[in-house]
C-alpha cells in the first residue's frame, strides 16, 4: 500500500495512527473536546477486527483499558479535563503493575466543567502529578495533524517499551484542527511489539528483570498463564509484600526505567534557534502562532527562535540547558496561567530571564500579541 493525502481533522489522525500502531482497543466515554475519537474508534475498530465500547464512566474506562492490555491487546482510551481527572486512581495503578497503554487527553478550558469547546493547556502539571506516589511518566504531546498521526504511534512504540502508561497530551486547538496530511504507507511505518516472557504457570517471577535492566518482559494473560497484578507493592513474582528493601527496590526501577533512557525518550523541535538571542518556549498546539511570531521577528531585525518540547515529560532540561549559552532571554508561551513556565525557569535558574505569555480565557494567543512581547522584552533590556 502507498502513501496517500487526506484531510483530517486531529482527533481523526489520533485515531488512524492508533490503529496503525496496533491498537485493536477501547474504551472511553464521550466528552467534549475528544469526543470524535471515541466516535471514530467505533466506526473503525470493528473494520480491523477491534473492539470498542463505551464505560459507563472514565474510572471504569481506564479500567478496561488496563484490562484489554493485561490480556495482550494494545489498548487506549481519550478523554478531556474531567474525564482526566478521574483516570488519575487506575493511571496510578498502570504505573505500579506495569501494564502498557495510552491515554490521550485533548485539553479544554477549566477548571470544574469550564469552557467545554474552548483550547487550554492547563492539564501539562496533571499529566505529570496527577495521579498519587511517585510514579514513572512520558507524556506527548503534538503541534499538528501531521504530527499527531506519527506522535501517536511513537506513544505506542514507547509504552510497550517501557511497559507503562504514556499519556498524549492533545489540546482542543489540535484536536480540531482539519489540514491536509500525507499518511505513510504501513511499510514506513516502525511499530514495537511487546515483548514476551513465558513464566510456565502461576506465581514465577514475572517482575524480574535481568542484571543491568529495568524493563520486565510482559506474558499476557488470554495465553493459558496466570501471574499476580495489584496495586500494592510487590516482589517478582508480583505478590504484595511490605519488605520495605523490595518495595524501595521497586519503586526505584520504576523510576529509573524513565530516568535513565531520556535519550531514547525525550524529543524537542528548535526552530531558528542557531543564531537566535531569544528563545521562545512552547508546546501543542501554540506552536503554530509561535512560529508565525517568529518569523515576523526576524523579518523585523530580531533574533527570535523557538524551543518546542515534544516530549513534554520528561521535560527535556538537558536540551534547553544546552541552548541557555547564546540566550539573552526566553519567552514561555502557553495557554494556561504558568505551567510549562515553573519547568522554564527551574532550567534557566537565573542565568536568563525569563518573560511569559499565558491565555487562560478560552481564546487563542495570536501571533501580534507574542511579536509585541518579544517587543517589550527587547525594549526592556535595553533601557537597562
Amino acid at each position: 500500500m502507498k502513501s496517500k493525502r487526506v484531510l483530517m481533522q486531529g482527533n481523526e489522525a489520533c485515531v488512524e495512527g492508533a490503529i496503525a500502531a496496533g491498537m485493536r482497543f477501547y474504551a472511553g466515554y464521550p466528552i467534549t473536546p475528544s469526543t470524535e475519537i471515541a466516535e471514530r474508534c467505533a466506526l473503525r475498530l470493528p473494520e480491523v477486527g477491534g473492539r470498542f465500547i463505551q464505560m459507563e464512566d472514565e474510572l471504569a474506562s481506564m479500567a478496561a483499558v488496563l484490562g484489554a492490555s493485561t490480556a495482550g491487546v494494545k489498548a487506549m482510551t481519550a478523554t478531556s479535563g474531567p474525564g482526566f481527572s478521574l483516570k488519575q486512581e487506575n493511571i496510578g495503578y498502570g504505573c505500579l503493575a506495569e501494564i502498557p497503554c495510552v491515554i490521550v487527553d485533548v485539553q479544554r478550558s477549566g477548571p470544574s466543567t469550564g469552557l467545554p469547546t474552548s483550547p487550554s493547556q492547563g492539564d501539562y502539571m496533571q499529566a505529570r502529578w496527577g495521579t498519587h506516589g511517585d510514579h514513572p511518566v512520558i507524556a506527548l504531546s503534538p503541534s499538528s495533524v501531521r504530527e499527531t498521526y506519527r506522535l501517536i504511534i511513537r506513544a505506542f512504540n514507547l509504552s510497550e517499551k517501557y511497559r507503562t502508561p504514556v499519556i498524549f497530551l492533545m489540546d482542543e486547538i489540535v484536536g480540531h484542527m482539519r489540514e491536509g496530511v500525507a499518511l505513510p504507507a504501513p511499510r514506513d511505518l516502525i511499530i514495537n511489539k511487546r515483548h514476551i516472557s513465558y513464566h510456565d504457570g502461576a506465581n514465577k517471577q514475572c517482575y524480574a528483570v535481568p542484571e543491568g535492566e529495568f524493563v520486565p518482559a510482559m506474558k499476557p494473560f488470554g495465553q493459558g498463564e496466570r501471574y499476580n497484578i495489584t496495586g500494592l507493592a510487590h516482589d517478582v513474582s508480583g505478590f504484595p509484600t511490605n519488605n520495605t528493601d523490595i518495595a524501595g527496590a521497586l519503586y526505584t526501577r520504576l523510576m529509573e526505567k524513565i530516568d535513565r533512557n531520556l535519550d531514547d525518550i525525550v524529543r524537542v523541535e528548535e526552530y531558528k534557534l542557531d543564531d537566535a538571542d531569544t528563545a521562545v518556549v512552547c508546546f501543542g498546539g501554540t506552536a503554530r502562532a509561535v512560529m508565525s511570531a517568529v518569523l515576523e521577528a526576524r523579518a523585523a531585525g530580531m533574533k527570535v527562535g523557538m524551543f518546542r518540547p515534544i516530549t513534554v515529560w520528561p521535560f527535556p532540561a538537558a536540551h534547553l540547558r544546552a541552548r541557555l549559552p547564546g540566550l539573552k532571554r526566553i519567552l514561555m508561551v502557553e495557554h494556561n496561567y504558568g505551567q510549562m513556565l515553573l519547568e522554564v525557569q527551574r532550567v534557566a535558574a537565573e542565568r536568563v530571564p525569563v518573560g511569559f505569555l499565558g491565555r487562560w480565557d478560552g481564546t487563542v494567543i495570536p501571533p501580534e500579541d507574542i511579536l509585541q512581547k518579544l517587543r517589550e522584552m527587547e525594549g526592556s533590556a535595553h533601557a537597562e
